[in-house]
């Protein structure tokens, strides 16, 4: 066995010279510097030895996340199951919705009423009561790994809650807490800096400074003035922050997501935005994670436009985060469904796809928070749209009130001032099974759902990891109960963050309701992206042109097969000008298809590839044969395999079984256990794949 303080000290090896360089630059600090190192050493030695084993296994193979069987969902924990034992209670729903990545909305104690979703947090070691408790989380993600899934929380790296134990202390006056965030005694430096510095919240919480009058001075606020700006100027706030991200690390998350990584580093005279030191920082944050826990995956949440989100993949010869949001993709998308436009997309989705394939993004149609409409309003202008007539017509096309528009929503700091504002819903909602259900319309319900599944294909196709938002794969819509809540009454982003409808997952397999038909449908689409190699990482992916702006084209390229996607954005038939040579194959119904000049109804869709020839069909029907014989002969009766789950608090109670997405009911099988089935058929595997590789 490999000796642990050798793994340890390799590691170390390779980055202590860069990491030292890096932090000395930023600090000039030899004593907190080996503080660090000394802290290192401490959280690898307590780290688990599963958790060890996981990243050795990931430093093997360090684009595990890039997988294509890669699915995610967001999910608030109390919405979801109630508590952290729910959740683990709900796993088996989650594997029969194909994911295996569990991203877990904020769970650390927060004030309740100034707790801005979890993001104001009081205790980074404490999960919220009713929620559960730190063992709980370790429990679950034990379990998580377990099933072969992922769990991800949200790390908040710029600002704590002022119920914090830091701030309460600065308020009482005691200095060494209060240099951990920004105070002044008048108002002259932060008049300066509001100088620079941009607003986030100018109608629900201006400026960039509150008045603490305990301490009797003004503190820092970018966000809400009860979160209060870390300074990380002072080398003390940033070791106890990489503690408590190796603290997480060490509970068994996979993936940490970075709230708010361009606000850390704060300049008098800039606009305390993507300055130079956060680099540092996280460049810092990644080498740190590669010694200490090798297996975690930083995701960056990055809502700026392309050219301000890109840099924080760092270099590929000196990676800062392993993921980034696709938030400008995200919001285009939907500029696109407006407009009825595939432009604007296009040409995002040509930058996206150029970029190297070391760089991952996250992309997603809906999360937690709200759509900013943070588009390229200059190409839009040199189109002559106008960007706040522009952003107007987009709100008011999302909220229902731009004649025939099916969308649903609320509207997010609607700014009487500049006319600026967001949006918030859910997607089902914005594609208008909310209101056809409201009118009772069979037809613009079908319409609603088509235009629901159209969006999950075309983010199934794109290049990165797909997410989707809890309750989406049943087409859950906004939930208005928030406006009951005086603790949530005034955000409306509360509209997307209802309870999930258990109920409602009763019908996943029932073809004849809107649960059944999404349900369904988007498990097929999810089950063809985790089979088929075209949707690998190492695929070339490119727009395809179809000479018809309401018809985006997605071409997919891996080993001489090639996959067509075409999205119509249109709310009529329209027709996907083209012509490719061969014989291809309709994903979904499994249909010979020719790819010319195709009609394509509204808001539909269409999944082609290279159709395989009659022999290499039966080299693979034989294939799966042999994998079939070899898992026979190694059958035996040791551990039990589970039966299969059931869906929902309702079916448990009736005990009804529901098997998993797209399959016939099968009568019960005797358990058995497989220990040695996934060699022999990666073996299998193997050899189907070298056939295939000649045959190219």
């Amino acid at each position: 066995m490999v000796n642990a303080d050798t793994v340890f000290q390799k590691r170390m090896n390779k980055h202590h010279d860069e990491l030292k360089w890096l932090y000395m630059e930023l600090y000039h600090n030899e004593d907190m510097f080996a503080e660090l190192c000394s802290q290192m050493y401490e959280y690898y030695s307590n780290r688990r030895d599963s958790l060890k084993e996981r990243d050795l296994i990931r430093e093997e193979n360090p684009g595990w996340f890039k997988k294509n069987d890669m699915l995610g969902m967001m999910m608030y924990i109390d919405n979801f199951a109630g508590n952290l034992k729910g959740v683990q209670e709900k796993l088996s729903y989650l594997e029969s919705c194909n994911v295996n990545c569990i991203h877990l909305m904020p769970f650390l104690d927060s004030p309740k009423g100034k707790s801005d979703g979890g993001y104001a947090v009081a205790d980074f070691r404490k999960v919220k009561p009713e929620l559960g408790t730190m063992a709980d989380l370790a429990d679950l993600a034990e379990d998580c790994h377990k099933r072969e899934m992922n769990l991800c929380m949200d790390f908040v790296m710029n600002h704590t809650s002022e119920d914090h134990e830091w701030a309460v202390k600065a308020k009482n006056g005691d200095g060494e807490y209060m240099s951990r965030y920004f105070f002044y005694n008048n108002y002259d430096i932060p008049r300066e800096f509001e100088k620079t510095v941009p607003q986030v919240f100018p109608t629900t919480a201006p400026g960039n400074f509150t008045w603490v009058p305990e301490a009797g001075h003004f503190v820092m606020t970018t966000f809400y003035p009860y979160q209060w700006d870390l300074n990380y100027q002072n080398p003390r706030v940033f070791n106890e922050m990489m503690y408590n991200f190796l603290f997480f690390a060490n509970q068994g998350m996979d993936i940490i997501r970075i709230d708010a990584v361009p606000y850390i580093w704060k300049q008098l005279g800039t606009p305390c935005r993507n300055l130079p030191q956060v680099h540092t920082i996280v460049r810092m944050m990644r080498m740190i994670g590669e010694v200490v826990c090798p297996s975690v995956a930083l995701l960056g949440e990055v809502v700026m436009e392309p050219e301000k989100v890109v840099p924080y993949f760092g270099t590929v010869e000196k990676p800062e985060c392993h993921m980034l949001y696709n938030v400008t993709t995200m919001a285009t998308t939907w500029n696109s469904v407006a407009t009825k436009d595939t432009r604007l997309l296009k040409q995002q989705l040509d930058i996206v796809n150029s970029l190297p394939r070391e760089y991952t993004f996250l992309n997603y149609l809906r999360c937690h928070d709200d759509i900013g409409w943070g588009l390229d309003f200059g190409t839009l202008r040199s189109w002559g749209m106008k960007e706040v007539d522009h952003k107007r017509f987009l709100n008011d096309y999302f909220t229902g009130k731009f004649k025939g528009s099916p969308s649903r929503g609320e509207l997010y700091n609607d700014d009487p001032v500049t006319q600026d504002a967001r949006f918030c819903g859910t997607t089902a909602s914005m594609c208008g099974v909310e209101s056809a259900g409201f009118e009772q319309n069979a037809q613009k319900m079908e319409e609603a759902i088509r235009m629901d599944l159209m969006l999950h294909a075309y983010m199934l196709s794109q290049s990165g990891i797909p997410m989707l938002y809890s309750g989406d794969e049943i087409g859950q819509v906004n939930d208005y109960t928030y406006k009951k809540d005086p603790d949530k009454c005034v955000d409306s982003r509360y509209i997307h963050r209802g309870a999930f409808r258990w109920d409602l997952t009763e019908n996943c397999q029932n073809p004849d309701t809107v649960q059944g038909k999404i349900f369904r449908a988007l498990s097929k689409l999810e089950q063809i992206r985790k089979n088929e190699a075209i949707f690998d990482a190492s695929a070339n992916v490119y727009t395809y042109d179809v000479h018809d702006t309401a018809i985006l084209g997605i071409m997919r390229e891996k080993d001489g097969e090639k996959f067509y996607s075409f999205y119509n954005f249109s709310d009529q038939e329209r027709t996907a000008w083209m012509y490719e040579e061969g014989e291809y194959e309709n994903l979904m119904t499994g249909e010979k298809t020719e790819l010319k000049d195709i009609r394509i109804p509204a808001h539909d869709f269409i999944w082609a590839m290279t159709a395989k020839d009659k022999d290499e069909m039966e080299e693979d029907v034989a294939e799966e044969a042999i994998a079939e014989a070899v898992v026979a002969e190694d059958v035996i009766e040791e551990e039990p395999i589970a039966e299969e789950s059931v869906i929902g608090d309702a079916a448990e109670e009736s005990s009804e079984t529901v098997t998993a997405p797209l399959e016939e009911k099968k009568e019960p099988v005797k358990p058995v256990s497989v220990p040695n089935k996934n060699k022999k058929i990666r073996n299998v595997s193997k050899r189907r794949a070298a056939k295939k590789h000649n045959k190219v």
